[in-house]
């Protein structure tokens, strides 16, 4: 008679801790895309109250393409690793099932 091996109850915790960890670190970078991009257009807000310069209209422009562009990519970057996260969530350890049994 086979008696099963009991699954190893600190690996599934490091691996759901671990899990917990990315999900953090891809919200904590798509704050830093957005804040980025802030910055841009703030720059861009700014620029001609702030500074007498020619041809200011395109440099403002410009400032807010680039925000837009990098707001878009992290928003793009951020559900494209949440996907990437979910998926790997379902992957969990083939042994999670044993450890629920006991």
């Amino acid at each position: 008679m086979e008696t099963k091996k009991p699954g190893n109850k600190d690996l599934i915790l490091r691996e759901k801790l671990a899990l917990q960890r990315t999900i953090l670190a891809n919200q904590s970078t798509f704050l830093s895309f957005l804040r980025t991009s802030m910055y841009f257009l703030i720059a861009g807000l700014s620029l001609r109250n702030l500074l007498k310069v020619e041809n200011s209209l395109l440099i403002e422009i410009a400032l807010f393409v680039t925000s837009f562009v990098i707001f878009v990519l992290g928003t793009l970057n951020f559900f494209k690793h949440r996907k990437s996260i979910a998926n790997n969530k379902k992957h969990i350890g083939d042994y999670q099932l044993e450890y629920y049994e006991m």
